[in-house]
């Protein structure tokens, strides 16, 4: 099995998963399980399916209308079909597709090549249209892309690329697999340590893939990634278009320390066998939290929207006993997976009581800065890019592509965050625009088109103040002046716009602090540290209450593995039990 690379016990409970019976999936909500998973977003129904596969009677209470946590798709306006929050896959662990058997269950995907394009704010020279970069998988097309710019760089760019596979290759056994088992190595029974030792292995792997290249690794994963992309590359248009998967999602600059690991985490992905590819979900994402959930219920599982928990039930030993809904309903368990955010699991849903003062106020310090305000939008006809004029309506390569705006240079990446972190959100902003009804007819009526926005920086709080309904029209009419320099006619073209702030995406998707990964991906809280040190292996305090979501490691976008390593964990356990 591709995926089974944490120890030899991790491959003896899949075993135990593939053979267990399968079970008829129930649609009236009972009163008792053996797990109660809370939230259907994709990491707990990935958790779900594995643990039902393996013989545990499963149940996923998600509180919302919709499944997918933020894998969603909403029709927002007639004929129009979005995914609302998260908005591409690539970082789907391979193994889990295969095991869970998505693409029978109905899961397509579009893969997208070219994949990035970046126009220039200039005017074009002889009648020519403005210079943009353009860049996919053939590396020919790329150097003379790149070529427009700096012919060095072309040259360069392949051994760009084949050093960010070796690097992000030797860290795949690290994204499969919990992390090191420190406290089992330095305490408990000669049996326990032996057993924790095994957990050194995915790091063993990653070292020996990375060889002579550890050095490289180590300066990637700590450095700004401006250090990085200086000593390989000159022109600002490339550096820039680059640096924008160095700080997505995250309130960082090019300049600080750990971005080099965000650009890492995000080259890391592979749709299909075909590495480093991003693509649309027929459907929007909403198809792939439909594929697993559909995959979780063929094996018995029964999945409930709207059943909001109000609260984990502690018994007086201080071991999970199930749920409380908010409308009264008591359901036990044996266990309870929460893939909500560790803030919301340990602040807003176990009792306070059941946890240490200590524990508490660590987990207050868990960072969940957030800079994104994410718009969707439908239209009623194609954009169309000065750099790359199409006048028939009909979409170009560019048009399936991630569009970058306002990325001419890594100076208005910077200048755009010192902007938000003093509490205003940037007046030029980093636009990263999809539009995916290009490649998905499904999900727009024919002619139209629906595009997304995700954009930054953003605060959550402007000026120290919430947001108004006045502040949020004010920042969308600035997004749609800045899309009208680079297409005109884009603004006549809006039919219907979905404005969220971060603290909008923490109100509708339970994403804390509006961050999408679930928290901060800083050096502080990754691998052995995240969310907390002493709950990097998905356990809690509370015997029988596990992390399984993306506040885990490895983190948020490395879709379906904190669930598969949560149901790992809560397997392995039940067998030493």
């Amino acid at each position: 099995m591709a995926g089974a690379v944490w120890t030899r016990q991790s491959s003896r409970v899949i075993r135990s998963l593939q053979k267990a019976p399968r079970r008829k999936s129930h649609t009236v909500l009972k009163s008792q399980y053996d797990v109660l998973v809370i939230g259907g977003g994709h990491n707990g129904l990935v958790a779900a399916a594995y643990l039902q596969k393996g013989g545990l009677q499963t149940a996923v209470l998600e509180r919302r209308h919709v499944l997918g946590g933020a894998a969603v798709t909403e029709e927002l306006f007639p004929g129009f079909h979005f995914s609302r929050c998260s908005y591409l896959l690539s970082l789907f662990r391979p193994h889990i597709y295969e095991d869970l058997e998505l693409k029978k269950h109905g899961l397509k995907i579009y893969r997208r090549n070219p994949h990035a394009f970046s126009p220039i704010l200039e005017v074009g020279v002889g009648g020519a249209p403005p210079r943009s970069l353009t860049l996919g998988s053939d590396l020919a097309m790329n150097q003379k892309e790149i070529g427009k710019f700096s012919q060095k760089d072309a040259m360069a760019y392949g051994e760009f690329t084949a050093y960010l596979d070796k690097l992000s290759s030797a860290a795949e056994p690290l994204l499969d697999a919990p992390p090191v088992d420190i406290i089992g190595l330095t305490s408990g029974s000669l049996r326990t340590r032996i057993a924790a030792a095994r957990t050194l292995m995915p790091l063993v792997k990653c070292g020996l893939k990375l060889g002579k290249n550890c050095p490289d690794f180590y300066e990637i994963v700590t450095a700004p990634i401006m250090k990085i992309l200086n000593q390989w590359f000159e022109s600002e248009p490339l550096k820039a278009t680059l640096a924008t998967d160095a700080v997505i999602g995250a309130m960082t600059s090019p300049y600080n320390p750990g971005s080099g690991y965000v650009l890492l985490h995000h080259v890391m992905g592979e749709l299909e066998k075909e590495k480093g590819s991003w693509g649309y979900v027929e459907g929007g994402m909403g198809g792939v939290s439909k594929a697993i959930a559909s995959s979780a219920r063929s094996h018995g599982a029964s999945i409930f929207t709207e059943k909001d928990v109000q609260e984990i039930l502690v018994g007086s030993d201080g071991v999970a006993k199930g749920v409380v809904l908010k409308d009264g309903t008591e359901i036990h368990s044996k266990l309870v997976l929460s893939n909500a955010t560790p803030y919301i699991t340990f602040k807003k849903l176990t009792p306070q009581a059941s946890l240490s003062p200590e524990f508490i106020k660590a987990i207050n310090q868990f960072d969940y800065t957030s800079p994104v305000t994410k718009i969707n939008v439908a239209v009623d006809k194609l954009p169309n890019f000065l750099a790359a004029p199409t006048p028939d309506g009909k979409p170009g390569p560019h048009h399936q592509c991630s569009i970058h705006l306002n990325c001419e240079s890594v100076e208005l990446l910077e200048t755009a965050y010192k902007e938000s972190i003093n509490g205003k959100y940037s007046t030029r902003p980093m636009l990263e625009m999809t539009i995916p009804s290009v490649l998905d007819p499904t999900i727009a009526p024919s002619g139209a088109h629906v595009v997304s926005f995700f954009t930054q920086f953003t605060p959550y709080y402007l000026e120290g103040k919430e947001w108004t309904n006045q502040d949020r029209e004010a920042y969308a009419d600035l997004v749609f002046d800045w899309v009208e320099q680079y297409a005109p006619g884009f603004k006549s073209s809006v039919v219907g716009r979905d404005i969220l702030t971060p603290p909008d995406l923490e109100r509708i998707f339970g994403l804390t602090g509006g961050n999408i990964f679930h928290g901060s991906m800083s050096l502080d809280q990754l691998y052995l540290a995240r969310p907390l040190p002493c709950l990097s292996n998905y356990r809690t305090p509370i015997k029988g209450l596990y992390l399984c979501g993306s506040g885990c490691h490895p983190g948020g976008g490395v879709m379906g593995s904190p669930g598969w390593n949560a149901a790992l964990t809560v397997m392995a356990d039940l067998k030493r039990s």
